[in-house]
Order: C-alpha cells, then structure tokens, then sequence
C-alpha cells in the first residue's frame, strides 16, 4: 500500500483538485473545498505554496491553465475567477456563470451551459439549454475547440457543436459524477454510479466499462494507460489494471468519501481530496 503524504489546510470537504502541465518550474497542484479558499501545493511534495482569498461561497472547480502561470476557480457565490498563480492575485471575476487559451466554459444549478471569451467577459458568447438537470462537468473536446461536453445530475453527457448548435447525447445509468480525457486524448473517462468508462475520444463509442463495488466519485488514467485510479463512497483510492480491471492496489488513508483524484503528469504519483478535508499525495 502507498504511504501518503498528508496535505493538510482545508478546513471542510475537498471537492477538486489538479495537477499543472510539468514544467521548468515544477509541477503544481490546485485544489478547490468547501471552505471558500482554494490553494495551491507544489506537486511533488504537497507543500502549501499559497491560498486564493476572494470567494464567498464554496468552491467546486479548479483548472490551471496550459503554462501554470493562472488558475480557475467555479464556486457556489455565483463566480468564475481567474488567478495569477506567481502572486495570488484575482485577475478576473466572472459572474455566475475549463480554460481554452482564452475561452472557458461553466454550467451549475440552471442547467445553462454558457461559455465566455476572457477578453470579453461581460456577457457570454453562449448560452446553451438542454440539461434537465444540475451540471457538474463540463470540458472542450481534446481535438475540436467548437466541441464542448457536459454531464451532470440528469444521467446524460451531452456533446456540444457550438458551430451548428447540435448536439449528441450518450446515456448513463446514474448522474455524471466526473468526465476527463486521457493524458494522450485517445479516452474519455467518465464515471456515474459505480462505473467507470472509457470512451474514444473521436467517436464517443464506449471502449471499456468496469463496474466497480463501490459508488465512484472520481477516476483518473495514468499517462501510460497502463493503469487507472478510483475513489468514492468507501473512504479508499483503489488502482485497477487498465486492460483487465483487476484491482492492484488499494490505497487507504482518508476518513471520508473520495471526491477527487488525479495522476501526476509523470504517472510516478497521484493525488486524491476527500470530504475529510485533506488532499493525500501517494507516492
């Protein structure tokens, strides 16, 4: 079993966390909680770097953006804001509404999926409806930035051309609970219920689905795609055989259901928040 590296700070559930793009200056996590204060880690060791002060509400999403130099943030007080990671300051906040270059998408509790320009943020260049439901997830296409997709508590993912404004719908059999593609983009992978599924990430056709004896909240790829992480209801991080689905490892540690995880860019480690309020580095 892996011998965690404890990141202790926040104060209530974690609800996101993710690693930057490895860079000349390192590796870095952000990580998003209920408290209001997401924070920035050093990725290797899990030590605090520093705290984003400014949200009134919970926060639920946090994204760096390709270089590290900026991060996002999606919280309960109805903002989108982006930080400068070199200093902490806010360099804009977008109300209520993943970063593009220049571009990020939101949905919540409206069921709206809108997308802006962070070069003109006063008003959405989209507002998209058709979610029956809350959204939870919403990520651009690895290959196609007019493609959008979003899931959320209505069971569907939903597959956005902003360019004709259709869109394809893949049924699930519980709400999306979390939605990434692979570090190479050949998979999509999603989970909702107690499966986890990886689809192409050029035809969204299901490759593999493992049903796993637990409620998922989160699952991860290694960057070899030789192996995937999951966490949920069961307070465990468990590793499974990519090819097979046969567990590895079981990573236990946290006191609370698992509410995210992640690999490191190099695959060599993985992170995990859970509602105990601690983000665990295993090594």
């Amino acid at each position: 079993m892996k011998q965690p590296m404890i990141c202790s700070g926040h104060s209530r559930p974690v609800t996101d966390i993710a690693f930057s793009n490895e860079s000349s200056e390192g590796t870095f996590i952000v990580s998003a909680c209920l408290d209001g204060k997401p924070m920035l880690r050093d990725g290797i060791t899990g030590d605090w770097i520093g705290t984003f002060e400014g949200h009134k509400g919970a926060v639920w999403s946090s994204r760096f953006n390709s270089n590290a130099s900026q991060a996002l943030t999606a919280s309960a007080d109805y903002t989108v804001k982006l930080w400068d990671t070199l200093n902490g300051t806010e360099l804009l906040s977008i109300e209520h509404p993943s970063i593009n270059s220049r571009m990020i998408i939101t949905g919540g509790h409206d069921k709206i999926l809108r997308i802006y320009d962070l070069e003109k943020a006063n008003e959405p260049l989209f507002q998209i409806s058709g979610h029956q439901n809350t959204i939870k997830k919403a990520t651009w296409s690895a290959f196609n930035s007019d493609i959008v997709l979003s899931g959320g508590l209505d069971e569907v993912i939903r597959i956005w051309d902003l360019r004709s404004g259709t869109q394809i719908s893949l049924c699930a059999k519980s709400s999306i609970s979390s939605m990434e593609f692979s570090k190479d983009k050949k998979y999509l992978v999603t989970t909702a219920g107690n499966e986890v599924t990886f689809w192409d990430a050029h035809s969204f056709y299901p490759l593999k689905v493992y049903s796993l004896p637990f409620e998922v909240n989160c699952a991860s790829l290694s960057p070899d795609n030789s192996k995937f992480i999951a966490g949920g209801s069961d307070f465990w991080v468990h590793s499974y055989d990519f090819e097979t689905g046969n567990e590895l490892e079981v990573s236990k540690g946290h006191h609370g259901p698992v509410n995210c995880c992640s690999f490191a860019p190099n695959g060599s480690s993985f992170a995990s928040g859970s509602v105990d309020g601690t983000i665990r580095v295993w090594i």
